[in-house]
């Protein structure tokens, strides 16, 4: 049975990323926004590694790679990331995450995220999560719900992909400092 671990992006990545976003390029596209048709070259992809290192050195964004390890080895099966992180007034950051079309349906998405809320938490020192997910991809939302997201509204026609508008679900997590607050906060009966 595979096991999933998180890793930081580092230039040593750079040919399996490439592969694996070369590979994925379709599949993705049909959720997210797609890239420049640069990026899918060695020089993109070493651009993009450097960016991820600097934003989280400067903490603007924090980057990591899910890799299966199994009898077979391992294998890099997605990528799972905290950007816009915001520390002043609100100590938060936008989660967003990305499987290979191999990889889903395996419970793995729900495991890279909590694997990633305690360095959210914990190491990082977030206040809070967000994320949004479109009304036709349920899966993402019951990842998130899973790991104690909840739905907080809904942002009619806010994003437009593959030439359509479409609504967005919004999502939050508090860290257990901010649940904990809350709940303090809350009168009994």
């Amino acid at each position: 049975m595979d096991t999933l671990r998180l890793h930081r992006p580092q230039a040593s990545d750079l040919d399996e990323l490439l592969d694996f976003e070369r590979r994925e390029r379709s599949h993705f596209e049909t959720w997210v926004h797609p890239r420049p048709a640069a990026f899918y070259s060695r020089e993109g992809v070493a651009a993009h590694l450097s960016e991820a290192i600097d934003a989280a050195a400067a903490d603007r964004a924090h980057a990591f790679l899910i890799r299966a390890h199994g009898p077979a080895g391992s294998r890099l099966v997605g990528r799972i990331n905290l950007h816009r992180v915001q520390r002043e007034h609100h100590g938060r950051a936008e989660l967003g995450y990305r499987l290979a079309a191999q990889a889903q349906g395996r419970g793995w998405a729900t495991a890279a995220v909590g694997l990633l809320l305690p360095i959210a938490f914990g190491e990082l020192q977030l206040w809070r999560l967000e994320a949004v997910v479109r009304p036709g991809n349920p899966a993402s939302a019951r990842v998130l719900e899973k790991n104690g997201f909840r739905a907080w509204g809904r942002s009619r026609l806010s994003v437009e992909l593959n030439g359509q508008w479409q609504d967005l679900l919004h999502y939050e997590r508090l860290s257990p400092a901010a649940e904990a607050l809350a709940a303090a906060a809350i009168p009994s009966p």
